[in-house]
């Protein structure tokens, strides 16, 4: 249950309300910018995370379970308000800042996961204007992809989930635990199954948990040891196996670069063309000419 009102004042008439929001697997990021004003929210589900993006610094009262806060949101300050807790929160003057819900489920999976704990006794304790450089820099970089539109990359987001969720449980839960790590890579046969299926589905969309269940191990290790063997996140690699397929395409087919962007797993030509030259410093057609 989501509950927001946002009257505004008449001098602030002329401050419109907007927001931009994507939802993937376990993660839904919104942004907001908003006129002076109150609210009440509430997510039986969700766990939520706040984060301050404007460079001027706002008046905001926060009140949880009865607790009350009133202070400055200077750019960077975050809160965050556990599943189940009723928050109400005023501010004086526009607000712009980027909000994180995460699915309590996925929480306690990557608690048993990647932690081997009990995620029954998991309490995510509730926060008002922190810093935590950890969670702002993930913040930031999901709402990089958030603007990304349709072409931001699923494997990454999903990659960006597990991140924030082995910090949250590590740093802003009751017990802190650390989670258990296990030395060594994924072995050579895994491995080989998990390349496989990268360069057989290049053209579809390839999700963490897919890879994962490949081998039989959760997301949050399965990223760990790739990386240990490839050198590369799981993200990194698929992304330059499909940079690797199209300059292929390009050299060796007449396809339209349109075509061969969707054969290559990219939403469209912009896409595939902002994705390569990235990684080769010129554009598809360039390539494809030279």
């Amino acid at each position: 249950m989501e509950i927001y009102t946002n009257p505004g004042t008449e001098a602030d008439s002329s401050l419109i309300q907007s927001s931009q929001y994507q939802g993937w697997d376990n993660l839904l990021v919104e942004q907001f910018r908003e006129p002076p004003g109150e609210g009440h929210c509430q997510h039986r589900d969700e766990h939520t995370i706040c984060l301050a993006l404007d460079t001027r610094p706002i008046r905001m009262l926060q009140i949880r379970e009865g607790k009350t806060y009133t202070g400055l949101y200077a750019k960077g300050d975050l809160s965050i308000t556990p599943a189940q807790m009723p928050l109400f929160a005023r501010w004086d003057s526009e607000d712009h800042h980027l909000k994180i819900r995460m699915t309590s489920r996925f929480i306690q999976q990557i608690a048993k996961e990647a932690l081997e704990i009990d995620s029954d006794r998991l309490e995510l304790l509730p926060q008002a204007r922190i810093r935590d450089p950890h969670i702002e820099a993930i913040g930031l970089m999901l709402l990089s992809e958030l603007q990304q539109g349709d072409t931001a990359n699923t494997l990454y987001v999903e990659s960006l989930a597990n991140v924030l969720a082995v910090h949250l449980i590590r740093q802003h839960t009751t017990d802190r635990p650390q989670p258990v790590m296990y030395e060594g890579g994924l072995p050579q046969r895994q491995l080989l199954q998990v390349l496989d299926y990268i360069d057989a589905h290049l053209h579809q969309e390839i999700k963490l948990t897919d890879l994962a269940s490949l081998v039989g191990i959760g997301e949050f290790h399965f990223s760990r040891q790739f990386k240990q063997v490839i050198g590369t996140t799981p993200h990194q690699y698929l992304l330059q196996q499909r940079i690797e397929r199209a300059k292929q395409l390009l050299k060796q087919s007449d396809y339209s670069i349109a075509d061969i962007a969707l054969m290559c797993g990219f939403n469209s030509h912009s896409h595939l063309s902002k994705q390569f030259r990235q990684l080769t410093g010129i554009t598809p057609k360039a390539y494809r000419l030279h």
